[in-house]
């Protein structure tokens, strides 16, 4: 059962005269709406004295806020299990950097009852933001059920507002592995167009002209027989989209059904998901300004899938 946490902070010089409205998002990372709601039901004090909204802040004073916990949509509640093979990469009081495992999502989302890297951590005692949607605080970027590799996760509420904003300002360096069928043509170059949910399909994405502007840009690393090894920079972030792009030109990731693949050759290689991973990650630290970058190996079933192919 969820319980209510407390912050306490000390108001910085440069908080004087902020409302509590605008002075608790910069603090705390929140939305302006829910600073609003929770001075409104009376959980804001300054200096032991309960404040609204509107209130002014002067800068020394004490400044207290309670967080309850925000309910989840019906069937959508966290539940903290362990997820086998989930390793953590890096951990500071700022974020953890996790190594997920295909078949794992990221958060509880409709329809999925599967393992969850929200739920891993909780299981393994990580407390992280409570920014965000109840059900996926903490998530500042996300990967496909299917696709394994580096994610981060913000554990404090400025983490939190600071990754957000490097992923929306594109200052993230996201780096992925891609085995593909067939020899992309050119070997290297750049996919610019745009995706949507397929009409006809909830679950699946398309290149369509009223979708979404999304830029993927790629080289060879490997040629072989039956597939192609890419590496792949990311411009922009829409769900499925090293997928979607890679499908509409023909070349879909080797294994990735849902896109197209022979599933021959899936077989041959011993897949059941896409061969996709999220091998490297960089950006600025959120707490200290320095530029950090993490790596991933390839999980097994991509590795040995690899050697088939170049076999």
């Amino acid at each position: 059962m969820s319980v209510p946490e407390s912050r306490a902070f000390t108001v910085p010089d440069g908080l004087e005269g902020e409302r509590v409205d605008t002075a608790l998002p910069r603090l705390l990372g929140l939305s302006r709406s829910r600073a609003a709601s929770l001075a409104g039901q009376g959980l804001v004090q300054v200096d032991g004295r309960v404040v609204g909204k509107s209130d002014r802040l002067t800068a020394g004073a004490f400044l207290e806020v309670e967080l309850p916990p925000a309910a989840s949509p019906a069937g959508l509640d966290v539940v903290a299990e362990p997820v086998e093979g989930m390793r953590i990469v890096h951990d500071d009081p700022d974020m953890v950097v996790v190594d997920k495992p295909a078949f794992v999502a990221a958060h509880p989302s409709v329809g999925w009852t599967g393992p969850t890297v929200v739920g891993g951590l909780a299981a393994a005692g990580y407390r992280i933001s409570t920014s965000g949607a109840p059900e996926r605080q903490g998530i500042v970027q996300r990967l496909d059920v299917g696709t394994s590799g580096l994610m981060v996760v913000a554990k404090s509420e400025r983490a939190y507002t600071v990754l957000k904003q490097a992923f929306r300002d594109r200052v993230v360096d996201k780096t992925y592995h891609a085995l593909v069928q067939g020899l992309p043509d050119p070997h290297e170059g750049t996919i610019e167009a745009p995706i949507g949910r397929h009409p006809g399909h909830d679950y699946r994405f398309a290149v369509m002209t009223s979708g979404r502007p999304s830029i993927t840009h790629y080289e060879l690393l490997e040629a072989h027989r039956r597939a192609s090894l890419l590496q792949i920079h990311l411009e922009t972030g829409r769900t499925h989209q090293i997928r979607v792009h890679f499908s509409a030109l023909r070349h879909p990731c080797c294994g990735d059904l849902t896109y197209g693949a022979d599933p021959t050759l899936a077989s041959a290689l011993g897949l059941e998901r896409q061969w996709l991973h999220a091998t490297e990650l960089a950006f600025d630290h959120p707490g200290s300004g320095e530029r950090v970058r993490f790596a991933s190996a390839y999980p097994e079933d991509l590795e040995r899938a690899l050697e088939r192919v170049r076999g």
